[in-house]
């Protein structure tokens, strides 16, 4: 069983989660057009807040994660609801392409930092998003590597700089930046702080 689907079961007490898809949702209400019809992509998707918070502006949202536990949950919470246009799938986008449909939106919070190859799921996120369609990137700022601690095997954060240059090379326009949420984590006798990013680009 992998870290994420370990903590699957507990992912909802956490209040962090759910103040920081808040202030992420948010920003993303501002700047998502209001168009009937929208499909929309979560990637890495979790137990869903951040979807279930934006389902009312798309007509279905597809929640892709790797981790078979967060679909479960995903799952279940999708039948309490009975919000059938949020649609689980069980997806490794690292590992395989995705030819199952195309998107005018694709976010994702949290999620790159664990992520191998980001050049890859860029040029992936670009391929099936429709022109016009808008990324939506959450992450942490560039970082000591104390938010995770000794054996993180991803990256410690991104310099947004760097990550704009990336998009623009994959083709992707109209890049901006701010942050969006303040994570804090405790160390000891020492409570850190780590900003959030949200990152908007475009696919022209």
């Amino acid at each position: 069983m992998s870290e994420f689907d370990s903590k699957a079961r507990g992912w909802d007490k956490e209040s962090v989660h759910w103040e920081r898809s808040k202030a992420i949702a948010d920003r993303m209400l501002k700047g998502i057009p209001a168009r009937k019809g929208m499909k929309a992509l979560e990637y890495g998707a979790g137990t869903g807040i951040l979807s279930f918070m934006l389902s009312d502006l798309f007509e279905e949202i597809t929640l892709m994660d790797n981790s078979p536990e967060m679909i479960k949950v995903i799952q279940e919470k999708v039948a309490a609801s009975k919000s059938a246009h949020l649609k689980p799938v069980l997806f490794n986008l690292e590992q395989t392409e995705y030819n199952f449909g195309s998107f005018d939106c694709i976010f994702t919070q949290m999620a790159m930092h664990h992520v191998s190859d980001i050049d890859l799921v860029l040029e992936r996120f670009y391929r099936i998003l429709n022109p016009g369609g808008l990324l939506f990137i959450a992450d942490l700022y560039a970082e000591d590597g104390s938010f995770h601690g000794e054996g993180f095997t991803g990256h410690n954060g991104f310099d947004v700089e760097q990550l704009k240059a990336r998009l623009l090379k994959k083709g992707f326009v109209h890049t901006t930046t701010e942050q969006c949420f303040i994570m804090k984590k405790a160390t000891g006798d020492i409570v850190r702080e780590y900003p959030v990013f949200l990152m908007i680009a475009e696919k022209p």
